[in-house]
C-alpha cells in the first residue's frame, strides 16, 4: 500500500473560473486490488481521506503497473451491509475509472460527477495517463462556497 497527499490550494478563484487544479489534493493512496476492504477502510481513517486508488501490481518481476479503478467512502459504505471482511477493494472499486486533467474546468469535472454518479475524480497527468491526486464533490462544494 502506498500514502503520499498534499493539501489544496489555498488561493480561491470564482467557481466558473475555477480548474480542477485549483482545488484538487496532490498525491494518492493505493492499493491492490486483492485488499480487503477492512484494510481499505483503514487507510482511509489513518489518511482522512475518502478515497484509495486501486492498483494491479501484476507479476514481481513486472515493474508496470495498471490502474483498476477508485473506491470511495460511498463504495465502502455499500458493501459494508456484506460480511466486509470477504470483500475486496477490487470487488468494490468503481471501475472504468472516471478522470479529469489539472486543467479541466471545474464545471466539467463537477458535470462528470453528476453524469457518473460519482463522488470522486481521478486527476491523471495526460502525457503519462499516471494519476497524480484527486477532485472530490467536497472539493466541488468549496469552489462553489468561495
Amino acid at each position: 500500500m502506498q500514502a503520499s497527499i498534499r493539501s489544496h490550494n489555498s488561493s480561491p478563484l470564482p467557481f466558473v473560473r475555477a480548474t480542477v487544479a485549483d482545488v484538487m489534493t496532490e498525491g494518492l493512496i493505493s492499493c491492490a486490488p486483492s485488499t480487503p476492504l477492512r484494510s481499505v477502510a483503514r487507510l482511509m481513517a489513518t489518511h482522512r481521506v475518502h478515497s484509495v486508488f486501486v492498483f494491479d501490481y501484476g507479476q514481481e518481476d513486472d515493474e508496470t503497473t495498471e490502474l483498476w479503478g477508485l473506491v470511495s467512502d460511498l463504495d465502502l459504505v455499500a458493501a459494508a451491509w456484506a460480511d466486509v471482511d470477504e470483500q475486496t477493494a477490487g470487488a468494490s472499486a468503481v471501475t472504468p475509472l472516471v478522470y479529469v486533467t489539472r486543467g479541466d474546468d471545474l464545471r466539467h469535472a463537477a458535470q462528470l460527477m453528476a453524469e457518473s454518479g460519482v463522488s470522486h475524480l481521478a486527476v491523471v497527468d495526460p502525457a503519462t495517463q499516471r494519476p497524480v491526486g484527486v477532485v472530490s464533490t467536497l472539493d466541488i462544494a468549496r469552489a462553489i462556497a468561495d
